[in-house]
């Protein structure tokens, strides 16, 4: 008689969205890796439920939304997808919500028992009526990740079963030629695997050290301080009414907190005949000073689709373009050397859509102008000169710079002045991003995801500078892209502008500095854009989220891994700067950790996602855009099979390992201690285990 081949066993700490979509990648190439012969237990480890993870889990705010469209979120692959494993198609959040409402098709595969409503009366109720456009709340993408995660789990073949460990996971231990202990915070006994994945997503860190002063301040004088921190977690109760805020940080995380300290305590909005909105306080609510770098609110989501047909991405900056850097005989500047071709890839996909769909706004025929566009450099005179002459209008022009700092060189007498002046400037952005009039803005953001999901290639290159590194991709461009691509909903300016006519938020301006004043126990806010004018208030709240970081960070798996020297940070140095990322380092093909003792990729230890190098954009995608942590999921999902049905570690090929020398589709609960490699019953299930 055949000796049944010992079970296999894969840890995967993190059961969000990213986790989520690698077992999606394991049920999509289960059929080709994986013989069944063997069985294989996942276990996935997140305190938090399985699917929508920590940042989308049900329990927040319902006032909370996201900021992209319904139609936009997609956690599924489709035609575009460049990958080995097999496409598996399958619902946009706005086509699986549609079902709800009778709208949809039936969705296949069809989970059994069949597709459960989401319990939440209030989501179901949204979902019935949610339109493609609309921007749904945090907890409709928490049932929709939720029903993702059911659907992996019904893909699964019987020989591959799901355990949940509702706990934290606080160290891996283990030789690299030998089975790995995840220890849990839980239990005494870890857990016993062939191979380890980390995807914790986006972590928690203790504050920098320039935080230290200002929460100094505020304990020595009884005043309220905020440091970087998510805000749907953030402790918001000692904020008193009426009381003086500085907010510093004009991005998603400001958003949010305005949400929640205006509508969040008790006011209103309504919306007067000629359509704006008028803000109706609570009397609960704070007063928000806010300012930041660029001194403005990130540009809004467009509201509309294309009106002509898609730009067929990438033209200027693709995999070809890349290696012709990569094979330039000298260091690289992003700003210099690879920034005008990104510029002229994102101005294709802006032109392209200006062209085919408001022809009448262009002297050129398309054709022509491509020619002339195609040969000649983005920050040319010749190129200024042909988009001058085919483009009357300047506001159909792409102007990056202007786009970049709208307050440069503007000064204001007074705050009065400025209030009035950037009312009318988030208004006209709100105005143009809702007006399919300008969808070569959309045309341009389009090439702005395509130009994003080429760099990783070029960083691991490591033909950029140390100094590009930090100040060019991890500081402006990151920032740039964000200010363009990541803004919120046209809703959420008309509401900021409803806040600040009520005085309820009121604009500091660009290059906001902050400092304290002993004499009155306040912060201090200044901004050059109104020259003279001092805002003092009794709390500071850093309004934006914690930068990557593994000498702070917050999670104890990876701080015990990187205090024992078993991970590597990213530092890119040469002999002008040194750059320390706050990234784990990883191959960039399959996500293995490099480990400084092995002087190489550790065989049995994979990282994915927001804590590491690899630079992929988020676990879920916009449709039809080859999105890159897709494809990333699907090498790795391969990988593992590979190494588990090989019988445990990676192949890791050693010319890319080089370390850096700096350095139950029910979730029925099971209350039954679990073997750590036990047979999984036949088909797809996920048991829950905690103590």
């Amino acid at each position: 008689m055949n000796a049944v081949p010992a079970a296999a066993v894969l840890v995967v700490v993190g059961a969000g969205p990213r986790g989520t979509g690698l077992l999606e990648r394991i049920a999509a190439n289960a059929p080709e890796l994986w013989d069944g012969r063997r069985t294989l237990t996942i276990h996935l480890v997140d305190p938090y439920p399985p699917g929508p993870g920590r940042v989308w889990r049900h329990e927040q705010s319902p006032l909370l939304r996201m900021n992209s469209m319904a139609e936009d979120v997609t956690m599924f692959t489709d035609e575009t997808s460049e990958m080995d494993g097999p496409v598996r198609p399958g619902p946009s959040l706005a086509e699986w919500a549609s079902r709800f409402s009778g709208r949809g098709p039936r969705l296949t595969p069809d989970p059994e028992p069949a597709d459960p409503e989401p319990a939440d009366p209030e989501v179901l109720a949204e979902l019935r009526s949610l339109a493609p456009s609309d921007f749904p709340t945090r907890r409709a993408q928490s049932a929709y990740l939720d029903w993702v995660f059911r659907r992996a789990l019904a893909e699964l073949p019987p020989s591959i079963g799901v355990v949940w460990h509702r706990t934290v996971a606080t160290a891996v231990t283990g030789p690299a030629d030998g089975p790995q202990q995840v220890h849990l915070a839980d239990r005494d006994t870890p857990l016993t695997a062939d191979l380890v994945v980390l995807a914790q997503g986006h972590l928690d860190a203790t504050p920098e050290a320039g935080h230290h002063d200002h929460a100094a301040f505020a304990a020595r004088h009884g005043r309220f301080h905020l440091p970087p921190e998510f805000s749907s977690d953030a402790d918001l109760s000692g904020l008193r009414p009426g009381e003086h805020v500085v907010l510093r940080g004009f991005g998603l995380a400001f958003v949010d907190l305005m949400v929640l300290l205006t509508e969040g305590r008790g006011g209103t909005y309504r919306t007067e005949p000629d359509g704006t909105l008028t803000y109706l306080p609570s009397g609960r609510e704070p007063v928000l000073h806010v300012g930041s770098r660029r001194g403005v609110p990130y540009h809004s989501k467009t509201r509309y689709r294309l009106q002509g047909p898609r730009p067929p991405l990438p033209r200027h900056f693709g995999p070809a373009a890349v290696d012709a850097l990569v094979a330039l005989d000298r260091p690289l500047d992003l700003r210099r050397d690879v920034w005008p071709l990104m510029a002229k890839e994102i101005g294709f996909g802006h032109y392209h859509e200006l062209f085919h769909a408001h022809p009448e706004r262009t002297t050129l025929p398309w054709a022509d102008f491509l020619a002339a566009y195609d040969r000649l450099d983005w920050y040319s005179d010749a190129m200024a000169a042909l988009v001058a002459a085919a483009v009357p209008d300047p506001v159909d022009r792409l102007d990056f710079e202007a786009l970049d700092r709208p307050l440069a060189d503007l000064t204001f007498p007074d705050p009065h002045s400025f209030q009035h002046h950037l009312r009318d400037h988030i208004t006209a952005d709100v105005g143009r991003r809702e007006d399919p009039a300008h969808s070569a803005d959309l045309g341009a953001f389009l090439a702005l995801l395509s130009v994003y999901g080429q760099l990783p290639g070029l960083v691991s290159a490591g033909r950029l500078t140390a100094r590009s590194v930090a100040t060019g991709l991890d500081g402006w461009w990151q920032g740039f892209f964000s200010f363009l691509a990541s803004g919120p909903p046209g809703f959420r300016l008309r509401q900021l502008l409803a806040l600040s006519r009520a005085g309820i938020v009121r604009f500091l301006g660009a290059d906001l500095r902050i400092g304290t004043d002993d004499s009155t126990g306040t912060f201090t806010a200044t901004s050059p854009t109104v020259p003279g004018h001092t805002v003092h208030a009794t709390a500071l709240i850093e309004a934006y989220l914690p930068r990557p970081t593994l000498d702070r960070t917050e999670d104890p798996l990876l701080r015990a891994l990187h205090r024992s020297g078993a991970l590597t940070e990213e530092v890119i140095a040469d002999p002008t700067h040194t750059h320390r990322s706050g990234l784990l380092t990883v191959t960039p093909s399959d996500g293995h950790v490099l480990d400084p003792s092995l002087g190489g990729a550790h065989p049995r230890r994979v990282a994915l996602g927001a804590p590491t190098n690899s630079r992929a954009v988020a676990a879920f995608a916009r449709p039809r855009t080859n999105a890159p942590a897709f494809r990333q999921n699907d090498a790795v999902a391969r990988a593992l099979l590979r190494a588990l049905a090989a019988g445990g570690a990676a192949a890791v090929p050693r010319e890319r390992t080089t370390v850096p020398e700096d350095g139950d589709r029910s979730l029925a609960t099971r209350t039954a201690e679990d073997t750590d490699r036990e047979r999984p019953a036949p088909g797809p299930r996920v048991a829950t285990h905690s103590t």
